[in-house]
């Protein structure tokens, strides 16, 4: 083979690794030694919104408005090539003019130039945004499983220590834990539905045991609500409670009582919207304020400061009690 057929051989060679390097839909570059940029394929300058004349014979480290200028990636890059070595998936995240924020990876190999006879650096970079977001979001959600768990293996606990045991056979006991555990399970279904789960879903879900009964039930038809799932759990046992003490001493322990249970949302106040839930017995035995806090107003108050982030008033009124609850809308 004379010299003549051997750079022809070379020159095809070359158009080949260009043209496969022209319909690679990921954006290249191709590194001297210095980390000049001397040649580019035209996925970079569509992905990067660029030209020929901003990219060509520029610094890496100097293209757009340098958020490529890593110390760390620089010195990985210059490692590359004196130790043939090579750079996988840098993650770069940064504000990139055109496009956005992007998270982008970089990947380095050393490679031999046809035509300068020397080493140079074939960087491909592959946009991960979308990638990244679904990992954080995976990694979100894993992490509200875990303490949704975690609260509600404390949740059942409470329930097991707090149900009273004092004068209860322990048939008595267990259908008043079963009780109250049955609710938190219905609670819960509602809450991993599909759709978005709402006030008037939750509240149906946890009185749907009591409005069989021949005491009057009013569920009153409020504005659409959509719960947050962290709302969802607390705002069940709320309900819970109020429907076993109505059952046990309030208007659902007769055939006279009344309970009308609604909700509105009131015009925001300080840019923050509220829910408010209303409560309402009558026609039942005359209460009056207990003696001492139970489990169940404890209950109630902590998960309407703490979980929902909201306040409650309980008023025993001669006719019955009445609750106020509320709470932020999300």
């Amino acid at each position: 083979m004379n010299l003549d057929d051997l750079y022809r051989l070379l020159r095809t060679a070359h158009a080949q690794a260009q043209g496969v390097m022209d319909t690679v839909r990921d954006p290249l570059l191709v590194l001297d030694s210095n980390l000049t940029v001397l040649a580019a394929n035209p996925a970079f300058y569509r992905t990067f919104d660029t030209d020929r004349e901003s990219t060509i014979d520029i610094p890496f480290t100097e293209l757009g408005d340098g958020h490529w200028a890593i110390e760390e990636l620089r010195l990985l890059l210059e490692k590359v090539i004196p130790r043939s070595a090579s750079l996988f998936d840098y993650e770069v995240t940064a504000d990139f003019p055109h496009i956005g924020r992007r998270t982008m990876l970089v990947s380095a190999q050393r490679l031999v130039h046809p035509d300068l006879g020397r080493r140079v650096l074939l960087l491909s970079i592959v946009d991960a945004t979308a990638r990244r977001h679904a990992a954080d979001r995976k990694e979100v959600l894993i992490g509200e499983l875990h303490h949704r768990i975690k609260n509600i293996m404390s949740l059942v606990e409470a329930l097991a220590r707090q149900t009273r045991t004092e004068g209860r056979s322990a048939e008595e006991y267990r259908s008043a834990f079963l009780d109250r555990f049955d609710a938190l399970s219905r609670s819960l279904e509602v809450s991993s539905g599909q759709d978005a789960t709402g006030m008037a879903a939750l509240t149906h879900a946890v009185l749907e045991p009591y409005l069989g009964r021949s005491t009057s039930i009013t569920i009153e038809d409020g504005p659409p609500v959509t719960l947050a799932s962290h709302q969802v759990m607390p705002l069940g046992m709320i309900l819970h409670e109020l429907a076993t003490n109505a059952l046990k001493y309030g208007a659902l322990s007769g055939n006279n009582g009344r309970l009308a249970v609604g909700w509105c949302t009131p015009d925001e106040h300080d840019g923050t919207s509220f829910v408010r839930l209303g409560w309402r017995e009558s026609g039942g035995p005359p209460v009056a304020p207990p003696a001492a806090k139970g489990f169940g107003t404890r209950l109630i108050e902590v998960a309407a400061e703490h979980q929902l982030g909201g306040e409650v008033e309980l008023r025993y009124e001669p006719d019955g009690l009445s609750v106020t609850l509320s709470f932020p809308r999300e």
